[in-house]
């Protein structure tokens, strides 16, 4: 007998054991209460349950609403961090839900008396999904269905979702608008966010589920914890004499600062009216990586340290080189972003510096502007 096959006697128990389960965690109306939040003088009823808001877009997303409403947190902080949410912590309007978004029955229990989603939490590294071809399938997609059943089960009005510019591949029409067509990601984050928007907009149009979807630009900022700039600096931190660049230095793509981001998200929420909406969120410029290095040396005063590109018109396998999002639809609904690329990569630049960059007596020295 094969060493796959499973006797009858065992399957009849899985299913049992699965039954059971859906009865428990879908249909008992008293199994769990829905968490108690209280509301913030002067603010509204709208409870958020956002997950990975101890995350880097997330925990902007939570500053936002956790002034004037409920908010609870769900994030396993395999890449979020307590201290981004810390402020928030102890206050009775906030709970926080260290959990992780495949323990189903846990997610249903945590998001009972919400009625906003916002779906933040996602693997944020391409590159590791590239090595291990379940994270994303894991961490995005099958996450992402989750939320989305539970939020039907909970009857939760609105679902918020972060998408990616990935989903369109290379496109061939740049700016790239969001009907641009067809969307061919060339790596398994994007083939998994562009199969999430699908499920997204499924939920909403059979469940009467409002929906939002925005598909982000490199976002840059305080408290990132990956991207370009914090790879640099981390790369800095090990030997200041030589930095190796992945890539041939004229990769050419769109940056946004974080708070940027989130303001744009909560715009869009407040003033788009269709039952699924879904936007481009980005600067209206682009910024080789060439200048995105420059940048980073000048902020942090260092002088003589060799640039290496390591070649290849892509940084890695599954790296769009370059990219611009059209922004028209969002700026017709009535917002634009206030920086330009460069501008946000600089004041970024700034903020990693600051933030993670090691300080030594031997290199660290102002550089002479002519």
């Amino acid at each position: 007998m094969s060493p796959f096959c499973i006797s009858n006697d065992i399957q009849s128990s899985i299913r049992c054991s699965l039954r059971r389960l859906i009865r428990e965690v879908f249909f008992s109306p008293v199994l769990y209460p829905p968490p108690l939040l209280q509301r913030q003088k002067g603010g509204t009823n709208t409870q958020y349950f956002v997950t990975g808001g101890a995350g880097f877009i997330g925990s902007f997303v939570v500053d936002r609403f956790a002034a004037r409403n409920g908010v609870t947190v769900y994030d396993n902080l395999s890449t979020g961090r307590e201290e981004f949410i810390a402020q928030h912590l102890g206050k009775p309007f906030f709970r926080f839900v260290k959990a992780d978004l495949l323990d189903v029955a846990r997610l249903y229990k945590e998001m009972r008396g919400h009625n906003s989603v916002w779906h933040i939490a996602a693997n944020p590294d391409i590159r590791k999904g590239t090595e291990s071809t379940m994270v994303d399938l894991e961490q995005n997609t099958i996450a992402t269905y989750n939320a989305l059943e539970c939020a039907r089960r909970n009857d939760v009005k609105t679902f918020v979702f972060s998408s990616t510019s990935t989903i369109y591949g290379r496109a061939k029409v740049l700016p790239t608008p969001e009907d641009y067509g067809p969307c061919l990601p060339i790596s398994l984050y994007g083939a998994s966010k562009l199969a999430c928007e699908g499920l997204v907009s499924a939920y909403a149009e059979l469940y009467g589920i409002k929906a939002w979807i925005y598909r982000f630009a490199n976002i840059v900022g305080h408290r990132s914890t990956h991207g370009i700039l914090y790879d640099l600096v981390q790369k800095l931190n090990k030997n200041r004499k030589v930095l190796e660049v992945l890539g041939d230095g004229r990769q050419m793509k769109s940056y946004m600062l974080v708070d940027e981001c989130v303001d744009g998200m909560v715009y869009g929420f407040k003033h788009a009216k269709d039952r699924v909406n879904y936007f481009n969120l980005g600067a209206e410029d682009q910024i080789t990586v060439k200048r995105i290095v420059e940048i980073l040396l000048e902020e942090a005063h260092l002088k003589n340290v060799r640039v290496k590109y390591t070649g290849g018109e892509s940084g890695w396998k599954g790296d769009v080189p370059r990219f611009l999002l059209s922004t028209k639809k969002m700026s017709k609904l009535g917002w634009k972003p206030k920086h330009t690329s460069q501008e946000a990569i600089r004041e970024a630049a700034k903020i990693v510096v600051k933030e993670y960059l090691k300080k030594t007596e031997s290199t660290w020295v102002p550089v002479v502007r002519q």
